[in-house]
């Protein structure tokens, strides 16, 4: 038998079941679902050192546990003196299994370890059913060894649903166990 995430079976036995009843939906098919998430880390100082990038990279793979690419920009900028296409920063793309297994050790291990964790604001969504969510210091990953960080520095989490509105996308990260702060 082939091994389901444990997220991933929540998400087919309890959270269609209570997101149907919410918001009255006829058909499977029509509950918003987790399509992918992206985790990106921008590194300001790669301008001047070119070894951030590798840094980040391995950070962010060791932490999702998928192969993060370097991002380049796009433009010129003098003030910052950046070229187009220097490395500027990294990211990685999840979906399916990898995107449920990290999720699950987000809520489970990753955010109880933030100092003075009272829940992620609800205030991150774009008014697409899309949620951003920033972490200021990537050691609260138990994956990361504290001592091997040569820089803490903190990384952009994007969980990209399918939800048509913030309501519905809140609702769907609720079920999936994402701790949002009451109001």
């Amino acid at each position: 038998m082939a091994y389901i995430p444990r997220l991933k079976q929540e998400y087919r036995d309890k959270v269609i079941a209570a997101l149907k009843d919410e918001f009255g939906y006829k058909n499977v098919m029509e509950v918003p679902r987790l399509e992918k998430i992206v985790v990106s880390r921008g590194v300001g100082a790669a301008v001047a050192d070119k070894k951030l990038i590798d840094y980040a990279v391995d950070e962010l793979t060791t932490i999702t546990g998928q192969k993060a690419v370097a991002t380049i920009s796009k433009k010129d900028v003098a003030s910052f003196k950046l070229r187009k296409g220097m490395p500027i920063g990294a990211k990685v793309t999840l979906r399916g299994d990898r995107m449920y297994e990290f999720l699950d050790r987000l809520v489970t291990s990753a955010l109880p370890r933030v100092r003075d964790f009272g829940g992620i604001k609800a205030n991150g969504f774009d008014g697409r059913g899309n949620y951003n969510l920033g972490i200021t210091e990537q050691i609260i990953f138990p994956e990361i060894d504290i001592d091997k960080v040569n820089r803490i520095s903190g990384m952009d989490i994007t969980f990209v649903t399918s939800a048509g509105t913030d309501k519905e996308a809140k609702s769907l990260l609720s079920e999936l166990g994402l701790p949002f702060k009451k109001n």
